[in-house]
Formats: C-alpha cells, sequence, structure tokens
C-alpha cells in the first residue's frame, strides 16, 4: 500500500531547556517536569493559559501520567498525551506534536520529559521493565540493559567484524564534545588508553560503554512559524520524521533497527539526502547502537559503520560530527529526558545558540531515537530532519 507523504508545512521547533543533570536527587519527576515547563513559560514569553497542548514523557512519574500531572501544574490543555518510549520519546513527542498544531487540536505544544534518579530507583525499575525480560533472564539470574547490550554487541562485532577500538573512538570523541558542554557530568578528557583499561561490565561492554543514569529534564515547544514569530522566538523547521516499532521480528539477534525500514521515507519528506546532513544526534546508551544508527540512516551500508567510524573524528570540530552535546555517554540518562538530549542540543546548533562548543555552518540536523529494549531486541525507533 502506497504511503502519502505529508509535509510539515510551517511547523517550528523552539526554545530548547535543560534542566541541570545531577548524579543523583531526593526530588520527583514532577519537580523536575514542572521545572522543565516553568522554563518555557519563562524563556518564550508565552503566558502559561496559552500552552494548549502537552505531551509527557517520564519512566518515574508514577502513580500520575501526562493526565493527572496537568493537575500538579495548573494546565488545561485541549491536546494531551503521555509517551512512554523511552529512547524514543522526542521524536515521538515531536512527530506528535507537529501533527496536532497542523490539525488545529493546538497552537502552542509543550513537549517535556524528564525523571529522577534515587539512589536504588535504576535497579528497582528493572523489576518492571518488561514482561517479556523478566522472564527471559530469571533462569540466568541477569538483568537489565548491560547484558542485552553485551549480547546484541557481540553479536555486531562476529558479524561486521568491528573492534573494541571501533567503539573506544566513539566514547572518546562524544567525551571531547562533552568538554565544553555545561550539562555533561562527565567532562574529564578521556583517552583510547582510558577505554581499553576500564572494567569489563558485561564481556564485551565496557565501563565507558554503559550510559550513566542520572535526573534531570528537558523540554522544546512546536509550534507555527507565524506564532514563534509573534514572540520573537528563534526556531528551527520541521522537514520530515520517520517511526517504527517492532521492525525486522524475524532477525534472530538485532543488527538493524526501523529506520531501515524507513530511511527512503525519511529523506524523500525532507528533500534532502545523508549528505547534506552537518550534524547527526543519536541516541547512545551504548556505542553499538551509534553504529546501527549511522547504517540504517543511510550515511554508510550494512556493517560499514566501523570503517566510517575509522575515517571520521566525530567531533563538533572535525569531519561528521555527531552527539555535539557528548550524548548521554557523557552528559548522563536522565531518564526519558535521555531522549530530548539530541533535541534541545540540535536546535540550539541550529540557530546559533549552542551551549557548548558550535558545529560549524550547521544547517541541517538529524535526530535519531531508540527506545524500550525487551531484553533481545529495541522496541521503538525514529528520526527528525530539522533545517536552520
Amino acid at each position: 500500500m502506497a504511503r502519502r507523504r505529508a509535509g510539515y508545512d510551517d511547523i517550528v521547533v523552539a526554545v530548547p531547556v535543560t534542566v541541570p543533570y545531577v548524579r543523583f536527587s531526593i526530588r520527583s519527576a514532577h519537580w523536575f517536569l514542572g521545572r522543565a515547563l516553568g522554563e518555557l513559560v519563562r524563556r518564550s514569553g508565552i503566558p502559561k493559559a496559552a500552552f494548549d497542548g502537552l505531551c509527557v514523557s517520564s519512566f518515574t512519574l508514577g502513580p500520575d501520567t501526562g493526565v493527572t500531572f496537568v493537575q500538579h501544574v495548573g494546565l488545561s490543555p485541549r491536546w494531551l498525551d503521555h509517551i512512554p518510549m523511552g529512547g524514543n520519546s522526542g521524536v515521538g513527542a515531536l512527530r506528535r506534536a507537529a501533527r496536532a498544531v497542523q490539525a488545529g487540536d493546538a497552537e502552542v505544544v509543550a513537549c517535556i520529559a524528564g525523571d529522577t534518579n534515587h539512589v536504588d530507583s535504576f535497579r528497582q525499575g528493572l523489576a518492571g521493565f518488561s514482561q517479556f525480560a523478566r522472564d527471559a533472564v530469571y533462569p540466568y539470574g541477569t538483568g537489565g540493559p548491560n547484558a542485552s547490550f553485551a549480547w546484541l554487541t557481540a553479536h555486531y562485532m562476529r558479524t561486521f567484524g568491528a573492534t573494541a577500538e571501533d567503539f573506544g573512538k566513539l566514547c572518546v570523541a562524544q567525551r571531547e564534545n562533552a568538554r565544553s558542554f555545561p550539562h555533561a557530568l562527565l567532562r574529564r578528557p578521556m583517552t583510547m588508553a582510558d577505554y581499553l583499561s576500564s572494567r569489563m561490565i558485561a564481556d564485551p561492554v565496557r565501563m565507558f560503554d554503559c550510559v550513566m543514569p542520572c535526573a534531570g529534564g528537558e523540554a522544546v515547544l512546536v509550534t507555527t512559524a507565524e506564532t514563534a514569530a509573534q514572540y520573537g522566538l528563534k526556531a528551527v523547521r520541521l522537514l520530515a520524521t520517520i517511526e517504527r516499532h517492532n521492525a525486522f521480528p524475524e532477525d534472530p539477534v538485532q543488527f538493524r533497527g526501523g529506520w531501515a525500514m524507513d530511511r527512503d521515507d525519511l529523506w524523500a519528506q525532507a528533500g534532502l539526502g545523508p549528505e547534506d546532513v552537518d550534524l547527526l544526534q543519536t541516541y547512545d546508551d551504548y556505542p553499538v547502537i551509534n553504529l546501527l544508527q549511522i547504517e540504517d540512516l543511510g550515511f554508510c551500508a550494512k556493517g560499514e559503520a566501523p570503517d566510517f567510524v575509522r575515517r571520521h573524528t566525530l567531533t563538533v570540530d572535525g569531519t561528521f560530527p555527531m552527539n555535539s552535546s557528548g550524548g548521554q555517554l557523557s552528559v548522563g540518562q536522565a531518564g526519558a529526558a535521555g531522549g530530548y538530549l539530541g533535541l534541545t542540543d540540535a536546535v540550539r546548533q541550529l540557530t546559533g545558540e549552542a551551549l557548548g562548543a558550535a558545529v560549524p555552518d550547521c544547517r541541517v540536523a538529524v535526530v535519531s531515537g531508540f527506545g524500550m529494549i525487551s531484553y533481545d531486541r529495541g522496541l521503538c525507533s525514529g528520526a527528525a530532519v530539522l533545517a536552520a
């Protein structure tokens, strides 16, 4: 069945907000989400009552959802969504908010994500992660993403010849990008020797391959170009998005994601190609997923990402800038807000308001999301193309 490719007309993204990350916090998710929303109101100059759309993503908001959260913050939106897509939350929220504005269901949509991180919240969260995951790992006495991504990483290395140094180069490059990003929790310089000597967590995944849970929040506004201009907001154009869930279930071990199914549609919507991209923001909870996104979005063929990494610096001031903030591997993973990190920083880079080092002449950025791994594979994937 042929799909109708509907564009995004005059939909724009503006007012990128980051609630500063902290390793642990005694505050609730409500506080981080409320702070993000408050910053959107303050920085946009748009009255709170005019925020008629809200999209919320959080792992630790429970027992509340987006429905009851509006009571906490005193909003009365006429359009509301709650997106539990983990690392795909940013792209998912952006897609839905854009269509809501296009349809006239809302004019100003606040897309917010945030989570807290108590000392034991990550372990407790694993208990309800996925019924399938619990059933799969219970006999082996293991659980959580480290073991899952070790399995995917080992398969990718065997199949495509990636080495520890390839993953290390990506981690070292992202740490270099993070050194000037004020919200990064890990900014100490990292060398390849540091990476290779870090302790093994779940062979072949090393400590510096693992994302560090933390607390924080992220947010953006989605509205029309006319509204953004009315309030004097710097904004970027939304050119294209894709989204796919449970892609390629026939693969016994995941080595590709939904981007591979829909990338032609992404580039057709945008009227651009991979060669036109100045900045790639991938979801980077583990290095192997970066390589999958590089391949599946069409920057190189399947299995060629290791060589692609070897040929590029991946740093802001070098070739093929990627994860300009340092990504989650250096900034930290603030729960669902991790799925927004690439989005907020892409908006800053495209509007000339980078918090850290700026990508030279950045005009087009791709933001990619990946979320909700159910032990053996990630289920949610998406991507968006943004332009200055």
